[in-house]
């Protein structure tokens, strides 16, 4: 990896930290995981989903799982005691099924027993009587005035949300016109551990809850709701997070295991196994998109069109947001006179899709980016001088109206990622041949493609939501040494939030030894660990708290120009004092709220500052494709992005590689296979992702250019990686086989398919 601007990584910047605490204890396989969580007595929950994706419940019988031995209780939607409804922005699912069922695999009854084989022989005895109805599968027949509204209550149909983007002339023409239909299929997080938690009965009436999410205040919010408690009596402590990548946002099994633990009184886990895990948690919209764009002769962008369906499945879950990304980033890092865009979130009897890695902006770059390529094409251009033609900088106008006020170096990282060295042809290994040691391979049909993507992500929550993360920082003397606590509570989901914590309150205060507490709700609410925000949010919570514990020590120092170093006060020409000297006895802490910059609702015509941040991303991919067998091999992923300031630069190269392997995943094998809404696939045995002989080297270049609003200057990562990366394989795969390739994941009968088979 190489970094540039070496100058904003190093001045006033954030201190090495040491190895991730977490890191070795999971290399050795001694991490604490939430699947792992234990209680006396504790009894084991189990859940009944229905098999049917649309269906009435005309019976429930549990009278056979209550005679089995070691039965505790048998729970349905009557036993819930208070709102019987959840959902981060629309509160439109059922804690347990009511009346309908609207996807196969959603809960229909929740069952505890002494042990875990017991739960589930107790779930097999439970009598539903269903009348089976025809689903709505179809996203765009979904949106017709004659579909089944699947939610009658809902005043626009089946539609969630629809997001429209007005800009420029209403009635551009241009000389040159290229028109695409593209559809991304369903792609799981494909998190290591499945959800689970422990549910603990307090003699106050209340319940303690260590789960592993994403977000502790609105789980608590939405549990609360559901018992009928008040939220202080609705305790959660983060337990040991296996992943996460947005499916950790909706609840899962937190009510249930608190019910369960309620009515029982005593402990209760619930762990799901991995087919549950994929009817269990929400996943990437599946997408249909229609794309115009209009240039002029010289390859100038002069107007764009679009209409982009997200198919939401089921229920809402964060639907509206993520249509809400799809439409504003929809034209990509490029600047345009006249952007007309449509986006619109549905309901349908499909699994529901919410929040994953890239959040709207995946499925629509893969859309605008090929469309880029078509245009090079048409143009006779090469595609990435059109790209650098059109691209955004610094001071460009979005289609929303919003400006780009910090660093956009589009052009940047395209020529980066162009001008690397090219990877030397395939040698006679067959390791290194598309389809590896299988032995279908001997080159005889192989081909080498190069393709580029580059693509925008907004950072942070958007449209005028009260962002903000709070941070208690505590500096104390323990046994003759400056001690410093920091405690949010921010989910660590593998991201390495823990470590920059820590890094944080080292540099700020000049303390080596810093302890990160463990996140609860104790503490007020740091947000969600998504949308690539904690880093910037939780961050500038904790340093915001910092100054103010070293403002209040400068203070007893009786020098506010002072610094803290080493734990001294010190100036440039001597030590002040001793930190410990100056504390005694004392504590001091502070709590504080911390904000970042207001972001406003989008009007009517989609105009409106919607976004706190823009993150960018170029990739180039190199491809070897067996055109007579069908079969890829990713040679080579070089990546260049900015992420304003490398806080660690050592996770800031797993964030890329993470992503890019996501990227990568959804590019040429990763699907839910849904048919007639059941799902075909749920096991890693037939939803295939990346191995380590999947991800081919990886050249990065990190650029490091501040953006002047944010702490530290830094900027969102986890996310841009992800977006770029799968236009830019299927590009060099288009460029291998000359096929149109409309659609992802890319399957081998797309490559070898004739147009009389097509």
């Amino acid at each position: 990896m190489t970094r540039s601007s070496e100058r904003t990584r190093t001045e006033g910047g954030v201190g090495q930290s040491p190895a991730r605490p977490d890191g070795a204890l999971k290399v050795k396989g001694e991490f604490a995981y939430s699947s792992d969580l234990w209680a006396d007595e504790m009894l084991w929950g189990a859940t009944l989903r229905s098999p049917h994706p649309f269906a009435r419940i005309k019976l429930i019988g549990v009278g056979g799982a209550l005679r089995i031995p070691g039965v505790h209780a048998v729970l349905t939607q009557s036993d819930v005691k208070g709102r019987k409804r959840y959902g981060l922005e629309h509160a439109d699912q059922p804690i347990l099924a009511d009346d309908v069922v609207r996807y196969q695999g959603e809960p229909v009854a929740i069952v505890a027993a002494d042990h875990p084989e017991t739960a589930r022989r107790a779930v097999a005895a439970i009598e539903v009587e269903y009348q089976v109805f025809e689903p709505v599968t179809d996203m765009d027949h979904a949106l017709r005035p004659d579909a089944t509204a699947l939610h009658p209550d809902n005043e626009t149909g089946n539609c969630v949300r629809h997001v429209r983007i007005r800009s420029g002339d209403p009635e551009p023409t241009a000389p040159v016109v290229v028109t695409g239909e593209y559809s991304v299929g369903m792609q799981d997080q494909a998190f290591l551990g499945p959800e689970s938690g422990l549910a603990v009965p307090a003699e106050d009436g209340g319940v303690d809850l260590y789960v592993a999410t994403q977000w502790l205040h609105v789980d608590q919010r939405q549990i609360a709701e559901a018992l009928r408690l008040p939220p202080e009596k609705v305790r959660l402590t983060l337990a040991g997070v296996g992943g996460a990548f947005g499916a950790r946002e909706d609840l899962s099994m937190q009510v249930h295991a608190c019910m369960l633990a309620l009515h029982t009184g005593k402990p209760v886990k619930m762990v799901y196994g991995r087919e549950e895990s994929f009817f269990g948690h929400v996943h990437r919209h599946p997408a249909r998109l229609r794309y115009e764009h209009g240039a002029t002769e010289a390859g100038d962008l002069v107007y764009v069109r679009a209409r982009i369906v997200l198919d939401g499945g089921a229920y809402a879950s964060s639907t509206t947001a993520v249509v809400a990304n799809a439409a504003t980033l929809g034209v990509g890092p490029y600047e345009v006179e006249s952007v007309h865009m449509d986006a619109y979130g549905v309901y349908t009897n499909n699994p529901p899709c919410g929040a994953m890695r890239g959040f709207g902006a995946v499925q629509a770059c893969f859309a605008y980016e090929s469309q880029m390529d078509l245009l090079a094409e048409k143009l006779g251009m090469d595609p990435v001088e059109l790209r650098l033609r059109n691209a955004v900088h610094e001071g460009s106008r979005m289609p929303t109206g919003q400006v780009i006020d910090s660093a956009a170096p589009v052009e940047q990282l395209l020529k980066l990622v162009r001008d690397k060295p090219m990877p030397p042809p395939a040698a006679d290994d067959l390791r290194e041949m598309p389809g590896g040691v299988s032995n279908t391979t001997h080159g005889e049909g192989v081909v080498r493609g190069v393709g580029y993507g580059v693509g925008i992500k907004n950072v942070g929550f958007s449209e005028g939501f009260d962002d903000y993360s709070t941070a208690r920082v505590r500096l104390e003397v323990v046994a003759g040494e400056p001690v410093v606590s920091v405690h949010t509570a921010a989910a660590e989901v593998g991201q390495g939030l823990v470590t920059l914590q820590a890094q944080i309150a080292r540099t700020e205060l000049g303390v080596v030894q810093v302890t990160v507490l463990p996140a609860d709700t104790n503490i007020g609410s740091a947000g969600s660990s998504s949308a690539s925000r904690q880093s910037y949010v939780t961050g500038g919570a904790v340093r915001a708290a910092c100054e103010k514990v070293r403002a209040e020590v400068l203070e007893l120092a009786e020098n506010p120009q002072a610094r803290l170093e080493d734990g001294k006060v010190v100036t440039d020409d001597a030590v002040v004092a001793d930190i410990v000297d100056l504390l005694g006895d004392k504590v001091i802490e502070h709590t504080v709220e911390w904000r970042h910059r207001p972001t406003e609702p989008l009007d009517a015509h989609g105009q409106g500052n919607a976004h706190v941040q823009y993150a960018f991303a170029a990739h180039r991919a190199v491809v070897d494709v067996d055109v007579e067998l069908g079969l890829v091999r990713v040679v080579e992923l070089a990546c260049a992005q900015d992420v304003g300031k490398a806080m660690n630069p050592q996770a800031v190269e797993g964030q890329i590689q993470g992503g890019s392997a996501q990227g990568l995943g959804l590019a040429v094998m990763e699907e839910i296979q849904v048919v007639a809404g059941k799902v075909r696939n749920p096991s890693f045995t037939d939803y295939l992702i990346p191995t380590m002989l999947d991800m081919p080297p990886m050249p990065l270049d990190v650029l490091e250019l501040a953006d002047p609003h944010a702490p530290y200057g830094l900027r969102g990562i986890g996310e841009p990686p992800t977006i770029s990366s799968t236009p830019a394989i299927v590009a060099a795969i288009r460029a291998a086989t000359g096929k149109a390739l409309t659609r992802v994941p890319v399957r081998p009968e797309h490559i070898t398919e004739t147009e009389e088979t097509a």
